[in-house]
C-alpha cells in the first residue's frame, strides 16, 4: 500500500476566490451536458478496444506531451451515458498528458432527458459497470505506452460512485477523484483502496448531505487513506456541468477544477 497521510479541506469557503460565486437556484440538469467550453476539435475518438477476448467501444484520447510513458486516466460518465461533455473532459486531460480513456458503461446508449437517464442508470448492474472498468483499467495496465504504476479515475454524478468502487476494487488504480458521487462510508471497505483520494461536494445537493460527507471523511481517516476533501457552498448537485442552467456556477466548478488538475498532477505527475 501506498504511503497514507490525511489532508482534509471541509468548506472551501477558507479558499480565496476573486468573487463570490451567485448563489444557484438547484435543481437537476434538463438534458444532456455540452462539452467543456475550452474544448475546440476533439483531440480522441471512438475506438473498439480488445481487452482479453472482449471488444469495447471507449473513447480515446491520447495524452500529448514528451514523455515516452504516459499516466493513464478512467474517465467516468454522468447519468446521461457517454456525451459530449465527458468527451470534451477526456480532452482536456489528454492536452495536460494523459491518455484518457473515457467507458461507455451504457453500451451505445446516451440520455438527453432525466426520465431516459433514470431509467438508463436503474438499468445499469453494477457487476457489469465495474466489470467495464477494470477492463477499461486492464487495458491501460497492458499498454506498454502507459506507466502503468500512475494509473488513475474520475467521475461525476453516478460516474463519481462508481470511480471510488472501481478504486476499491481495484489496486492498480493509485488516484481517484469522486465529483458529487455517492460516498463509502465503512471504513473496512475502504482499507483496500491503494488510491490517494480527492472529493468534490456542494453543500447544497439534496442527495449527497453535507452529514453523508462528514461521515466519509470520518471512515476515510480510520481506513488510513490519504485524500482532500471539498464542499462547496451554497451549490448542489452538478454544479461543475455548464449545462445544468439552474445550478451550475462557473466559479466554483473553475476553482473544483483547480483542485482536480492540482490533484492529478501530485498523484500521477508524467513521467520525464
Amino acid at each position: 500500500m501506498l504511503m497514507r497521510m490525511l489532508s482534509v479541506v471541509a468548506f472551501t469557503t477558507s479558499i480565496g476566490l476573486a468573487q463570490e460565486p451567485a448563489k444557484p437556484k438547484g435543481g437537476e440538469p434538463p438534458g444532456e451536458p455540452k462539452a467543456r467550453q475550452d474544448s475546440r476539435a476533439p483531440l480522441g475518438e471512438m475506438r473498439k478496444i480488445e481487452v482479453r477476448g472482449n471488444t469495447y467501444d471507449w473513447y480515446v484520447a491520447e495524452g500529448r506531451g514528451d514523455a515516452k510513458q504516459k499516466p493513464g486516466l478512467i474517465v467516468i460518465q454522468e447519468w446521461w451515458g457517454l456525451n459530449d461533455w465527458i468527451k470534451g473532459n477526456a480532452d482536456h486531460f489528454a492536452k495536460l498528458g494523459y491518455t484518457a480513456v473515457a467507458v461507455d458503461l451504457y453500451h451505445g446508449k446516451v440520455a438527453s432527458d432525466p426520465d431516459l437517464a433514470h431509467e438508463l442508470m436503474r438499468g445499469l448492474p453494477e457487476d457489469q459497470a465495474l466489470t467495464d472498468l477494470r477492463a477499461a483499467v486492464t487495458s491501460l495496465w497492458e499498454n506498454p505506452n502507459i506507466d502503468r504504476v500512475r494509473i488513475g479515475c474520475i467521475g461525476w454524478c453516478m460516474g463519481g460512485g462508481y470511480a471510488l468502487k472501481i478504486a476499491v476494487a481495484d489496486p492498480r488504480v493509485t488516484a481517484c477523484v469522486m465529483c458529487y458521487g455517492a460516498p463509502i462510508t465503512d471504513a473496512e471497505q475502504l482499507k483496500s483502496l491503494n488510491a490517494s483520494l480527492l472529493g468534490i461536494f456542494g453543500q447544497e445537493d439534496r442527495g449527497i448531505s453535507v452529514e453523508s460527507v462528514e461521515k466519509f471523511k470520518a471512515a476515510l481517516k480510520k481506513a488510513g487513506i490519504k485524500h482532500s476533501i471539498h464542499v462547496f457552498p451554497e451549490v448542489g448537485h452538478a454544479f461543475m456541468n455548464p449545462n445544468n442552467v439552474k445550478g451550475y456556477n462557473a466559479n466554483w466548478a473553475k476553482e473544483a477544477w483547480k483542485h482536480i488538475d492540482e490533484f492529478l498532477d501530485a498523484a500521477l505527475r508524467p513521467s520525464p
